[in-house]
């Protein structure tokens, strides 16, 4: 590995430093591609070593610079940073009987007219995410929040006389 020298690595921890709150990731992936590049053999390393940037990381920038260039006509750019699909799934999917098990606590004390499709519930979601954890499903009290939302129903706090 050729060592490059100290005035390199501050120069790249200096573009870095200034272009790093302005770059998504695809960005910072690709402009470290560049560099990398533009310093050729040792180059990933020299710019792993001045970004903190992983190694995979500036590979795959490589990568997609070599794959775009060799397109015959350009693409235009994809305002997607990741591929479709990428990202956490949503508890629903992931925590098999989440849902059955808020309905599960919710359901005695629900309220709303019978012929009304508008159901709310009086336990807070805190106090919902609080028994959710203790049956062993880690969710906070915002997912509990999101959860009752999409299930039909409404938050009511407590009136003030």
């Amino acid at each position: 590995m050729r060592m490059h020298d100290a005035t390199i690595l501050q120069g790249l921890r200096t573009k870095y430093g200034t272009l790093q709150p302005i770059m998504d990731e695809r960005l910072r992936r690709q402009w470290a591609a560049t560099e990398a590049l533009a310093l050729g053999w040792g180059g990933v390393s020299a710019v792993a070593s001045a970004t903190g940037l992983a190694r995979n990381t500036i590979a795959a920038g490589i990568a997609e610079i070599g794959e775009r260039s060799r397109q015959t006509t350009p693409a235009p750019p994809s305002p997607r940073v990741r591929r479709p699909g990428g990202g956490r799934k949503p508890l629903t999917e992931t925590a098999p009987g989440l849902a059955e098990a808020l309905e599960a606590l919710v359901e005695p004390v629900t309220r709303g007219h019978p012929e009304s499709p508008l159901r709310w519930t009086c336990k807070s979601t805190a106090k919902l995410a609080e028994e959710l954890h203790r049956q062993g499903h880690a969710v906070s009290d915002r997912t509990v929040a999101k959860l009752l939302y999409e299930a039909g129903y409404s938050l009511q706090s407590n009136r003030n006389k």
